[in-house]
Parts: C-alpha cells; structure tokens; sequence
C-alpha cells in the first residue's frame, strides 16, 4: 500500500483540527485510504501505472477531509502527486519550491473563459528536459475560482482548459452546471491530451470504480454491482 500526499495531506489537517468535521455520512466507519465504507474498500484493486506526468492538488481547507473528493484518486495512480491546503495569505513554502523547481513546466488546469487570452495554452507544449506539472485547484466550483483569482503566484502559469463533450458521471455531489466534472474526471482529460490515451482510460475506470462503491454506500446497499471492477481488471490484463 502506497502512502501518497493526499493521505499525508489528510492526516496533517486532522490533526489541527479543533472540532470534528460534520460531513454528511461523517458517522461512517470508513477505510482511511480510499475513504470507502469498510466493506466497499476497494484498495486492494488500486491498478499501477507509469507516467511522465506529475500533479499539484492544491485544495480548499476541508476539501481533504471529504470522504466524496477525487484529487485522491489522482494522487492513487500518478506518483508524482504533491497536494497543499490553499491559503490566500501565506501558500505553502514547500509548494512554492516546487513551483520554482526548474525540471517542471507548471499548467494551471481551469477553463480558459477565466483566464487572460495570452495565458490560455490550447496543447501541452514541453521545453526541453522538462516534466508537466499539472496544477488542480481541488474544491468547490465557488472554491476554486476564488484559489484561480486570489493565488497570485499562479498568475505567470499558463492555463490549460478542456471542453468536456460529455456530461460528467460524478453524481456524488451536485454540479452547478451539467458539464461541470469532478476534478479525477478532469485529470484524465488533460492526462489525454498530454499524450499518454492508456493512462487516462486507468484513471478513468478507477473513477469509475470509486463512484460505483461510494455511491453503493451512499444508499446503504450492501456491495456494489462491481460492473466498474470488472471492466477495470479486464482493461488492466491489456494494459502495457
């Protein structure tokens, strides 16, 4: 079992937590991992993969603790995943650090409608000797473009915006607008367009795979139908 950021992440904010934090199903006995109803623990199906690609999860103060967020799912494939909690006065120095460091060309992920036109990238264009570092601003849709507007450290990054053809399958929380996906989803659009299909179709069935046994949770069946499960080991037995 892989100990990412996000699992880091979640227990540094549980930790400076001065009151329990009241999520609806918060009462649930749940894995501390996948954040799954125990007996829907779905762990021990995580798939592996390699990738080029890193990822810089940067969230809203409680959005760690949801048991419903997706950057985790991110963070369970792509290695390279750092995740900080967002603070408009004083962002991390650790992440800045990371934003400094010269063998990652930073993208900032959000819809190019927000952005400057000259910042808008249309493809994932890498200098030489460079790695993608793909920065989600990981919350709410009213939570997120506060971190876009009030982040200004952001502001010299190019923006790479995708236009979701499909409607997102994420009903684990209710989306503002129908087009709206849930930031795993959107990860494996950008993982696409950076080139790398087959890891963007795993992170996708894993998606899918967490939605299918949260969602099982959610209204209190006892397993799911592991239609996601399967289709995930049937791809994976292809996988190279």
């Amino acid at each position: 079992m892989r100990i990412h950021a996000v699992h880091k992440l979640y227990d540094e904010r549980l930790a400076r937590s001065t009151r329990p934090f009241l999520a609806r199903g918060g009462k649930v006995e749940r894995c501390l991992f996948c954040m799954l109803r125990k007996h829907l623990c779905i762990c021990s199906s995580k798939p592996e993969i390699t990738s080029n690609a890193a990822f810089l999860l940067v969230m809203y103060d409680d959005e760690i603790l949801k048991p419903s967020n997706t950057g985790r799912l991110i963070a369970d494939l792509f290695e390279d995943t750092y995740a900080y909690i967002w603070s408009r006065t004083e962002p991390n120095p650790d992440m800045l650090a990371l934003l400094e460091d010269p063998q990652w060309q930073p993208y900032v992920v959000f819809p190019a409608e927000y952005a400057a036109p000259e910042r808008v990238a249309e493809q994932v264009a890498m200098e030489a000797g460079k790695r993608p570092l793909f920065i989600m601003l990981d919350g709410s849709w009213a939570e997120a473009k506060k971190m876009f507007r009030k982040s200004p450290y952001l502001n010299r990054f190019p923006v790479l915006s995708i236009n979701p053809e499909k409607p997102s399958r994420y009903k684990v929380r209710e989306a503002s607008k129908e087009n709206q996906l849930g930031t795993a989803e959107v990860a494996a659009r950008i993982i696409d367009l950076f080139g790398e299909q087959k890891n963007a179709d795993v992170l996708d069935l894993w998606f899918d795979v967490f939605r299918e046994n949260y969602m099982t949770g959610k209204m209190n069946r006892v397993l799911p139908e592991d239609n996601a499960i399967i289709q995930l080991h049937e791809y994976m037995a292809s996988y190279t």
